[in-house]
């Protein structure tokens, strides 16, 4: 077994997903720990603020994970799908955001129905939570991640009730994914869990809002981007390999329609300037 990290990341770590580092502006991002009683289904909370005052618009792009966010922005909040092309967000003038990333399969309680159905989308708080919505505005007022953190952990802990079986077989069962990069194909994943590929679609469409296929081939490519943007040398045919492509084309097609370059390419537009991982976009990814 191939490790490639677990996928309750350490926070010290850097975050996958970021595709570009942006050039100009103030920026801060901030990443903080779920505290043990919410651990199993929240992953961490995030934020980022901005400033671009004065300066053009900067695109940011990242990579999507398998999670539901819950994303906090002056005059909106809103629970985020998963994503499943890359996301594009054009930043501009100054703001801020915080966010709680949920931990795959922890979502479905709260929304009542398949996490699928918000995939690519999202519902706004006030759907979910009603006029308590609003109170996770403050953590936008907040001096510091911590202090935003505690009043999200409050808001969290009288409207979370505990995991069923199924959220937490979804959540093991993507957590295998991240941790095996010799992991290539659905039937294997099912046999591993003692499901059907069928049931494990259903599974996955109900908790996690993306197939395994997805999942999958999702974690492969984050793997290539890091490696990419770790700045050694890649040799791209065994890396193909690696990541269970029987040929280097299918993976330079799979990887130029997620990132949106060659893997070629990509490694020229990171050399002038290695990716610079300590930010993200608010709705981007790894938050």
């Amino acid at each position: 077994m191939k490790s490639i990290g677990n996928s309750r990341q350490a926070l010290d770590s850097a975050p996958r997903g970021v595709l570009h580092r942006l050039p100009v502006g103030e920026f801060a991002h901030g990443r903080v720990a779920a505290p043990d009683d919410l651990a199993d289904r929240i992953e961490h909370f995030w934020s980022v603020r901005w400033n671009l005052e004065g300066l053009a618009p900067q695109v940011q792009e990242t990579l999507p994970h398998p999670n539901v966010h819950i994303v906090i922005e002056p005059g909106r909040a809103d629970a985020w799908g998963v994503h499943t092309g890359r996301w594009t967000r054009v930043l501009e003038g100054r703001s801020a955001a915080f966010g709680i990333k949920f931990r795959p399969g922890a979502f479905r309680a709260l929304l009542g129905r398949a996490v699928s159905t918000i995939a690519d989308g999202s519902v706004g708080l006030a759907e979910l939570f009603g006029d308590a919505a609003a109170d996770l505005g403050a953590t936008l007022d907040c001096t510091d991640d911590a202090a935003a953190t505690e009043v999200a952990c409050r808001f969290l802990r009288a409207r979370l009730t505990a995991l069923d079986e199924r959220a937490e077989l979804a959540g093991r069962i993507v957590d295998s994914v991240v941790d095996d990069l010799e992991l290539h194909a659905v039937d294997e994943l099912a046999r591993r869990f003692g499901l059907s590929p069928r049931a494990l679609q259903r599974l996955f469409s109900d908790y996690v809002g993306v197939g395994p296929k997805w999942v999958i081939q999702r974690y492969r490519l984050h793997e290539a981007v890091a490696r990419v943007q770790a700045g050694r040398p890649v040799a791209w045919a065994a890396l193909a390999q690696d990541l269970g492509y029987f040929d280097q084309a299918h993976f330079i097609a799979d990887f130029r329609k997620l990132v949106g370059h060659t893997p070629g390419d990509y490694e020229r537009l990171c050399l002038p300037s290695r990716i610079d991982t300590s930010t993200s976009s608010p709705n981007g990814v790894d938050r």
